[in-house]
């Protein structure tokens, strides 16, 4: 990490819920909130107009679809999600080299031709539900370490700004690549919380320590009986790192 970034900037609250009146109903409530991620399950039931009502409300969207397709298309679906308002995006980067390359160069041009901010790029290395045995099962040889730096090592390359991968593998990205490649960690849950369908997990106090930029949290803080205490109550954890 370069810049400091303030605790409730630090946590991005996954959306993680079916309809958009559900979803807007807990941006409003999440006052101090800024950073909401849109998934694949929302976006596909409510659609690009949800973005722009969540940043109508003052907030930032990370648009989180783990584009992974031909180049072309991905990097077509990056100026799309710029001209959606998206702050920052997903892209596998096991989708290789040339395709995170088009991405990032369509972000930088479309930036140049229309004068948007271009988003936060982050290449997905290996999703935290998975463990060693299941990338042996689909025909990786290494272990999931050995395959999250080098995914992270080919999306920094790329010209990528960051990279998503578990809270286990956060010490390893920050030693190999230093400070400047943003580490986005989901897989995070507040001491006490259930793991869910998520393998790799770790508090948020953890995380930041280990040297996490953004923790996604999800259910913690969306299932709570009251959301906006639960997320004061992670920021405050954060501002206090182990």
């Amino acid at each position: 990490m370069i810049h400091p970034i303030a605790p409730e900037e630090r946590i991005i609250t996954a959306l993680d819920v079916k309809i958009k009146d559900e979803a807007l109903a807990l941006v409003r409530t999440l006052e101090s909130a800024v950073l909401f991620k849109v998934g694949l399950q929302l976006y596909t039931a409510e659609g690009p107009a949800l973005l722009r009502e969540i940043r109508a409300l003052g907030k930032k969207v990370f648009l989180d679809l783990k584009l992974h397709d031909i180049p072309n298309t991905v990097a077509e679906a990056v100026r799309s999600a710029m001209r959606l308002g998206a702050w920052m995006t997903t892209i596998h980067a096991s989708g290789g080299r040339t395709m995170m390359e088009e991405a990032a160069k369509a972000a930088a041009d479309e930036a140049a031709r229309t004068g948007l901010p271009k988003p936060v790029l982050l290449g997905v290395t290996v999703l935290t539900s998975l463990k060693d045995a299941d990338l042996q099962e689909v025909g990786f040889a290494g272990k999931v370490m050995d395959q999250v730096l080098k995914l992270a090592g080919l999306a920094q390359a790329a010209g990528f700004d960051g990279v998503v991968c578990s809270p286990r593998e956060i010490e390893a990205v920050r030693r190999e690549f230093g400070p400047a490649l943003r580490i986005v960690t989901p897989g995070i849950r507040p001491a006490g919380a259930d793991a869910h369908d998520q393998k790799r997990i770790m508090t948020p106090a953890q995380a930041v320590a280990l040297g996490a930029d953004y923790l996604v949290i999800g259910r913690p803080i969306t299932a709570a009986p009251s959301p906006d205490t639960a997320f004061r109550a992670i920021a405050a954890e954060v501002r206090r790192p182990a």
